[in-house]
C-alpha cells in the first residue's frame, strides 16, 4: 500500500508464556459495571443493558509504561479493571458461546480526565475527551483462559505508592464476561483482537506526577503505570 506517511504501528498486548503478541483492534469499555462504584460516583446501576464506551487502540500503553500526566485536565482518576480478550468471533451469540470465544484475560487501568467527564455529564455530552486519551489503556500481558482457569472467586485490587485504594471482587460484578461479550455481539460483529474492560469497583480516586499504580486480579499478570511530571 502506498501511502502518504508511514502507518501507526499495530498495536499489541505480550502473552503470558508465548513469544507471539496479541493484535489488538478495538477496545470496549463496560461502565457502571460495580454497583458501589456507580453509588460512589452518583449513578444508578442500569440492570436491562450494560452501558459501555469506547477507547481507539492507539491509546494503548503497555505495563510499565512512564506516562505523562494529560494535557487538559488537573484531575486525572485510576480505574483497575479485568479485560478479557476475544480469541474468535462472535455475532448475536448467547453467554454459553460468548465464554468459548475468549482468548484470554489480563489487568486493566482505564485512566479518566475526571474533571472533563463531570462536564460532559452536566452538558449530556460524550465522555470521549475523558476517556479516549492517549496512554488511557493500560493493560499488562494476557493470560490465556486455560492457564487462567476460572475468576470467579478472584479479588481485583489497585494500590497507589503501596497504599490500597481499590479492592473488590470479580463476583460482584453485575454483568459477568459471557454476559456482557453476549450483549455487545448483538451490536457489533465481535472478532479476534477485541478487548472488553469489564469495569471498576469503588474507591476510585486521583493520580498526580510521581505515583506508582499497580492493577492485580488473582492468578494474572500485574500491570503498572508511573505517572510523570
Amino acid at each position: 500500500m502506498d501511502t502518504f506517511f508511514e502507518p501507526r504501528p499495530q498495536p499489541a498486548l505480550a502473552v503470558a508464556g508465548a513469544a507471539r503478541l496479541y493484535p489488538v483492534g478495538r477496545i470496549f469499555c463496560i461502565g457502571r459495571n460495580y454497583a458501589a462504584h456507580a453509588a460512589e460516583m452518583g449513578n444508578e446501576v442500569d440492570r436491562e443493558r450494560p452501558f459501555f464506551f469506547t477507547k481507539s487502540s492507539h491509546h494503548l500503553a503497555a505495563s510499565g509504561a512512564l506516562l505523562p500526566y494529560p494535557q487538559g485536565t488537573e484531575d486525572l482518576h485510576h480505574e483497575v479493571e479485568l479485560v478479557v480478550a476475544l480469541g474468535s468471533e462472535l455475532r448475536d451469540a448467547g453467554p454459553e458461546d460468548a465464554a468459548a470465544a475468549v482468548f484470554g484475560y489480563g489487568v486493566g487501568l482505564d485512566l479518566t480526565r475526571r474533571d472533563l467527564q463531570a462536564r460532559a455529564k452536566d452538558r449530556r455530552h460524550p465522555w470521549d475527551a475523558a476517556k479516549d486519551v492517549e496512554g488511557s489503556a493500560v493493560i499488562g500481558s494476557l493470560t490465556r483462559a486455560e492457564d487462567a482457569g476460572s475468576l470467579e472467586g478472584a479479588s481485583i485490587r489497585l494500590e497507589v505508592n503501596g497504599e490500597v485504594r481499590q479492592d473488590g471482587a470479580l463476583a460482584d460484578m453485575i454483568w459477568s464476561v459471557p454476559e456482557l461479550l453476549a450483549y455487545l455481539s448483538t451490536l457489533y460483529t465481535l472478532a479476534p483482537g477485541d478487548l472488553v474492560m469489564t469495569g471498576t469497583p469503588s474507591g476510585v480516586g486521583p493520580l498526580a506526577p510521581g505515583d506508582v499504580a499497580v492493577g492485580t486480579v488473582d492468578g494474572l499478570s500485574t500491570v503498572q503505570v508511573t505517572v510523570s511530571g
